[in-house]
């Protein structure tokens, strides 16, 4: 069997469901009826504190969808990158920036009239190594210099868009970044100029197939 054809053909499968879906507000089975679905995703964060954007490099988000309450829970691991900005627009600051998965994403399909859009949440530590400041290598200390706590990360349908399960749609979310650890004589100054409120994500899904 050619891709194209099999690529069809999971394409019809995953409408089909697509549409049963859609009664998502159907009472609960005796047994729950899951699928596995795999979207295509990118996307970049914006961090407040800093005025500085990181590209979210392209990767896979993994999800289960419950067809009886439209229920998700999945996984979307993210490539690290590098991030550079200054402080009080001077004194240059470069780091390594590691996404590490803390818990599953958790969430739901939600059906209105016509239109499907998605609410979830997920949960990440971020990391930093390899820190820069003014040109010159820093002492991180032991272990790993990440956030104290994992940080909540929504990722919903933004207003007055959908979200399709075949062909995905835009996410979007606002997050609060806590206190830093273990970042031995650097921990002060990121705890100075890195947490703080109205840090945001944009991500785009695309592609989904089954599996």
């Amino acid at each position: 069997m050619s891709t194209s054809v099999s690529r069809r053909r999971s394409l019809r499968t995953l409408a089909a469901t697509g549409a049963a879906l859609a009664v998502v507000a159907i009472p609960a089975a005796a047994y729950a009826v899951t699928m596995d679905v795999t979207y295509d995703a990118v996307g970049t964060t914006h961090i407040a504190s800093t005025n500085s954007s990181i590209d979210l490099a392209s990767t896979q988000l993994h999800t289960t969808i419950d067809a009886d309450t439209g229920a998700i829970t999945g996984s979307m691991p993210l490539t690290g990158t590098r991030t550079e900005f200054k402080v009080a627009g001077l004194v240059p600051v470069s780091a390594n920036v590691n996404f590490v998965e803390a818990a599953p994403i958790t969430g739901s399909l939600n059906r209105i009239g016509r239109t499907t859009t998605v609410t979830a949440e997920a949960s990440y530590y971020i990391r930093l190594s390899n820190v820069w400041i003014g040109g010159l290598p820093t002492f991180n200390g032991f272990g790993y210099c990440q956030s104290e706590e994992p940080v909540t990360i929504p990722a919903n349908t933004p207003e007055g868009e959908v979200f399709n399960i075949t062909t995905g749609g835009p996410l979007e979310g606002t997050f609060s970044i806590d206190d830093f650890e273990n970042c031995g004589l650097n921990t002060l100054l990121i705890n100075l100029i890195i947490p703080g409120d109205g840090n945001t994500v944009e991500l785009e899904a695309s592609n989904g197939r089954l599996g």
